[in-house]
Parts: structure tokens; C-alpha cells; sequence
């Protein structure tokens, strides 16, 4: 079939598998051009289809040339259907590890399930032994209470009061005013419940009691903070109430890990366009004013850059790794300059539809959103007849 972008709203419900495969291809090429990192040997990662997770397989896999499981929903396409993006790319991504001579496998199923964690531990026990690198990169809308079966929901809402601030549609360019209602309580409790650090701690405790985690294995949880411009909708809001969570959790595991050599991290990364970043109000419009600044400056980063970072230079350093107050890792120190900041807010305060294009780089934004599900690719035939239906090798 010949397949073409189809949005509703922040989701495109189609996606191409050869634009998907260039991407990661492209990533690839990125890790492979820079210096070999010593790093992990054996390497899960929990939500590794896209974003972060896709990034941290990648630089694991061609950066220290690590043996790798990934985790992530099923999603298969057919003849008339095509498979979710997350699929095409971790289809593209077995078959490149493959010919690398790299072991890698795929788990398909709920992150969050009992099943999905039980085969990934035998899994890991069969074909690696221990894993001494866990990522934990899960952002979803919903989990199910794995003992109760209850299906709770998140909501990225502020609290305390509504929130009001002015947003974009970056499909059309138009720049309006949103209201934002505030968080119940049992809204913000749900909230941390999915998108805090209980199904990463679960996942943590399994290997370990499985014994398939290596004594002095690292794991890291990905977290973002932003600037003053989000917080109200973001650190500040439910999502936030989750990330506190979330950090709260690593320090807890910090101190149960570093009994036997091991470690646990939050990373704080910089702001990206993904697919949970498009559904929040106000945070498209701002990435589209930073990636202006950042670009202007040379200090544009995306996942893959951002990732390789991480690891190069602060997870595998013979200096140790670098943390900040609260025991976290930024690698969003670019973003957070001063002066980064300061023409960012000075791009928000004049911002209106008819110069947006002109002020920000919401061309860039744009293009990014549809390639998150592999489309405005160079180097595609978008107009080739493509079969959808991508089988996955060394698929669970």
C-alpha cells in the first residue's frame, strides 16, 4: 500500500515502516561516527520502541556493543493496516544488531503486567544470564493494577488552581489561549500511580529476586523539569507530583543497589518533541521557541545525541558520575542556560499566529512530529507501494 500521514489531533494514526527503519538507521550512523563507549555488556530496556528508550537500545547496542532486550507493546500491522511506529522501529533496529553480530531480543507485552515481567526474566535468564544495565522509559496514559486488574488513568493537569497560558495548534500555526482545569486529588493520586516509580521498582525487584540482575548493575528512569514557562502544566502539576515520585524511588533503590556495587539514577533530559510532549498544552510551543534558541546556538540536541551524551559522559566516565543536589543526572544543563532561557522568554512574550513561523522553529517542530512516526524522511519514496506488514526477529 501507499501509505500517508493521517493525524488526529497530537497522533498520526499511520505510519511508514522505511521511514521508520531510515531513522533508525540514521541513529545508528550517529553512535557508529563517534568514539566506542565502555560501558554496559548485557542491557533491558522497559519501553524501548521510541523516544529514549529506542536511543538508549541504540547507543547500548552500537555504542558499547552490548547484548540487548527490549520491552514494548505488540502493535503488528497487516496488508491494509500498518503496524504502530514503535514497531517498525524496533523491527529495523533487530535486524541491524542482528547483522552486527549483536544478541538482541523482544519482548512484546504490558510493561506494567505480571506475564510481560516473568517472560522477560526467563528470557533474560536463558539467553544472557544477568543484565547489568536496566532503562526504564515507560510513558503511557493507563495501567492496570496488576494484582486488582483496576485500570487507572493519568492526567497532565495543573494544581491547586486553573492554569491559563497560550498554546498552538502546530498543525495550522495558530496561536490561542488555553485554560486548563486543575487536578482532583484522586486524579493526582492516579497520576503517580501510573507515571511514578512503583512499576520500576517492581521491575528492579523481579530481576533481583530472579537473580538476573548483576550485583553491580545501574539502572535509570528518564524525568524531565523544564523551565519557568511549563511548570504550572508540567513540575509543577500532576505529571510533576509523578516525576517527584519517580526521583523519591531512585534514591530508595540507590541505597538497596549500592549494598552490592549497583546503582539507580534519574536522568533529566531536555525538552523533545514526542509523542506525550504533543498532548500537553503550552509545551509545543515552547520546544518550537527553544529549538529556535538551541539551534541558533549550536546546542541543539536530539534523543540520540542526548542518549550517546549520557552515556559517554555521565554514566561510563573514569571520573564517576556527575549528580546534582537531589542525586539526579541532567543532561539538561543546554536547555537551562541563562541566556538560552532569557531569548526563549523574550520569543514567548511576542509570540501571535502571524509571526510564529518567523519567531520560533515551528517548521522544525512540525517536521519532527510527523518523523516520530516516520514520515518527512529524506531519502524515502513516499509515493512506493509498501508492504506494512514487518515481522520482528527474535520476537517474544
Amino acid at each position: 500500500m501507499i501509505i500517508k500521514p493521517r493525524t488526529r489531533g497530537f497522533i498520526c494514526t499511520t505510519s511508514h515502516p522505511e521511514g521508520c527503519a531510515r531513522q533508525v538507521h540514521q541513529q545508528i550512523e550517529y553512535v557508529q561516527s563517534n568514539p566506542g563507549i565502555k560501558g554496559p555488556l548485557n542491557v533491558l530496556v522497559v519501553g524501548a520502541s521510541t523516544g529514549y528508550g529506542l536511543a538508549s537500545r541504540i547507543v547500548a547496542a552500537f555504542g558499547a556493543q552490548a547484548n540487548t532486550v527490549g520491552v514494548y507493546r505488540p502493535s503488528s500491522g497487516s496488508e491494509k493496516r500498518t503496524a504502530s511506529a514503535g514497531w517498525y522501529n524496533s523491527a529495523a533496529f533487530e535486524k541491524a544488531a542482528q547483522s552486527a553480530g549483536l544478541k538482541s531480543f523482544s519482548v512484546t507485552g504490558d510493561a506494567f503486567s505480571t506475564e510481560t515481567k516473568d517472560k522477560t526474566i526467563e528470557l533474560i535468564r536463558t539467553e544472557l544470564g544477568q543484565v547489568d544495565l536496566v532503562i526504564y522509559s515507560v510513558a503511557s496514559a493507563r495501567r492496570e493494577n496488576p494484582q486488582t486488574g483496576e485500570m487507572v488513568n493519568s492526567v497532565l493537569k495543573p494544581i491547586g488552581k486553573p492554569y491559563t497560558n497560550q498554546t498552538v495548534n502546530f498543525h495550522t500555526g495558530e496561536v490561542t489561549q488555553v485554560t486548563i482545569e486543575e487536578a482532583t486529588d484522586e486524579e493526582v493520586r492516579d497520576t503517580v500511580t501510573v507515571m511514578g516509580g512503583d512499576d520500576w521498582e517492581l521491575w528492579i525487584n523481579g530481576l533481583r529476586q530472579a537473580g538476573v540482575l548483576a550485583d553491580h548493575a545501574t539502572t535509570i528512569a528518564y524525568s524531565y523539569i523544564g523551565s519557568e514557562i511549563t511548570q504550572a502544566v508540567y513540575r509543577d502539576g500532576s505529571i510533576g507530583q509523578a516525576k517527584d515520585h519517580l526521583e523519591a524511588t531512585a534514591l530508595k533503590m540507590n541505597d538497596q543497589l549500592a549494598i552490592s556495587g549497583g546503582r539507580a539514577y534519574v536522568c533529566v533530559s531536555k525538552a523533545l518533541v514526542t509523542q506525550s510532549s504533543s498532548a500537553i498544552p503550552v509545551v509545543p510551543l515552547y520546544i518550537s521557541a527553544l529549538y529556535k534558541v538551541m539551534k541558533e546556538k549550536g546546542l541543539h540536541e536530539g534523543c540520540i545525541e542526548q542518549t550517546y551524551r549520557l552515556f559517554k559522559e555521565r554514566l561510563y566516565t573514569d571520573d564517576g558520575t556527575p549528580l546534582d543536589e537531589k542525586g539526579r543526572i541532567r543532561i539538561d544543563d543546554w536547555e537551562l542556560r541563562e541566556d538560552v532561557q532569557a531569548e526563549v522568554t523574550q520569543i514567548w512574550n511576542q509570540i501571535m499566529t502571524e509571526n510564529i513561523r518567523e519567531l520560533t522553529d515551528l517548521e522544525g517542530y512540525t517536521r519532527e512530529f510527523f518523523q516520530l512516526f516516520g514520515f518527512e524522511t529524506e531519502g524515502v519514496d513516499y509515493d512506493a507501494d509498501v508492504n506494512p506488514d514487518v515481522q520482528i526477529p527474535n520476537s517474544l
